[in-house]
């Protein structure tokens, strides 16, 4: 019995070893490799129409990579050079209001200020100073702490917009020496594509090349079918965005709808993030038109997003949003800002390794010797 117990204890601390190793291994490689990986999935996402290109004008094989390299590429220079153009603009207008917007701002602070129940509450402050001038010190003490600290956080991130924008810019030839990586790793995967798979097959042992099968498939249809939900549900919020924002008249309606509807990422909060606190503003400034406007707007996006959602996530593999949000959390801890992606996508992966069986095979593993 203690024998059995032993060889058990051996297989699982062997099994934890293998599973740490190949995190770690990730986790060091990632950043050194990722370009790689970029490009691997543009060849994967390429191959049926490379594959379609070779049998319906039988061309060479370099030639149907090299039209796919430029009508994919091209695509998204040309779509993200638009968005980025259109982006900018409403940037450099924004700033161009900003002068108009603190003034706004500035008034309206000063009428809140000049109102009853602000003065009500300033004159009992003075009468309390007056009444007991030892706390008089203290509380003067706590503004200018108070100040202080408001100042320091407003000194921060001015400090961190500049340098973010110092980095952006210092980056520049680097991403350009990437994005060639990338485009050159992309051809040369996609033009020994199928030499490529055989050679990987054959890595693979033959024990578990029938559970790699099935991680796969089942890896293909959650991780894409993940992506391909969240792209709709984006791109559904932010065009209602966008058309609602445009029949109020509001300024530079395409940075705001490209804004919410990244937000929309986060679960539970979503475009609750912007859309509340803006139509909280407007009420608060007086601007009761366009605080109603913004709350029809946002129930509007609720309720498509209550209707839709089910319906997309049905036709593909949606994950519940307290993991997900667990996965972000964690995975913006590991790995910044990419964590953001990385969390979600690993717990995918998760999801579909255990689909698979591979958890059940290591349990067996462990208590058996056996992987089945």
């Amino acid at each position: 019995m203690d024998n059995v117990i032993a060889k058990r204890v051996l297989r699982g601390t062997w099994v934890c070893i293998v599973l740490i190793a190949i995190f770690f291994s990730i986790y060091w490689l990632t950043p050194l490799v990722y370009p790689f990986l970029i490009a691997w999935l543009i060849a994967y996402a390429m191959n049926p129409f490379v594959h379609w290109l070779r049998t319906a004008f039988k061309l060479p094989k370099w030639l149907s990579v090299l039209i796919g390299l430029m009508i994919y590429w091209g695509a998204a220079a040309i779509v993200l050079t638009a968005a980025i153009t259109r982006l900018l603009q409403e940037l450099i207008h924004l700033a161009e209001t900003l002068d108009v917007h603190l003034a706004e701002w500035r008034k309206w602070f000063i009428d809140w200020s000049q109102s009853d129940g602000i003065q009500k509450i300033i004159r009992e402050i003075n009468t309390f100073v007056a009444n007991n001038p030892g706390y008089s010190t203290t509380i003067t003490k706590n503004i200018d702490n108070t100040a202080a600290t408001i100042g320091s956080a407003v000194s921060r991130i001015v400090t961190v917009l500049l340098s973010g924008i110092i980095n952006l810019i210092a980056s520049l030839p680097g991403l350009g020496v990437i994005v060639s990586v990338i485009l050159l790793a992309t051809f040369f995967i996609s033009n020994n594509w199928d030499k490529n798979m055989t050679i990987l097959r054959g890595i693979i042992p033959a024990p578990f090349r029938q559970t790699s099968g099935e991680v796969w498939r089942d890896l293909q249809k959650a991780f894409f079918g993940y992506l391909r939900a969240q792209f709709i549900l984006i791109s559904i919020t932010a065009s209602i965005v966008f058309i609602g924002l445009l029949i109020l008249h509001v300024d530079s309606p395409f940075t705001y709808a490209i804004l919410i509807g990244a937000v929309d990422l986060l679960p539970y909060l979503g475009v609750g993030t912007i859309m509340a606190p803006w139509l909280l503003y407007a009420f608060m400034t007086g601007d009761i038109q366009l605080g109603i406007g913004l709350s029809i707007l946002y129930g509007i996006i609720l309720v498509a997003r209550q209707l839709i959602e089910p319906k997309i996530l049905a036709s593909n593999v949606g994950i519940e949003p307290l993991p997900t949000l667990i996965s972000m959390f964690v995975g913006m801890k590991l790995f910044g800002v990419l964590g953001l992606i990385i969390g979600p996508v690993s717990l995918v992966v998760f999801g579909a390794i255990s689909r698979a069986g591979v958890l059940h095979d290591l349990r067996n593993y462990i208590l058996s010797g056996r992987l089945r």
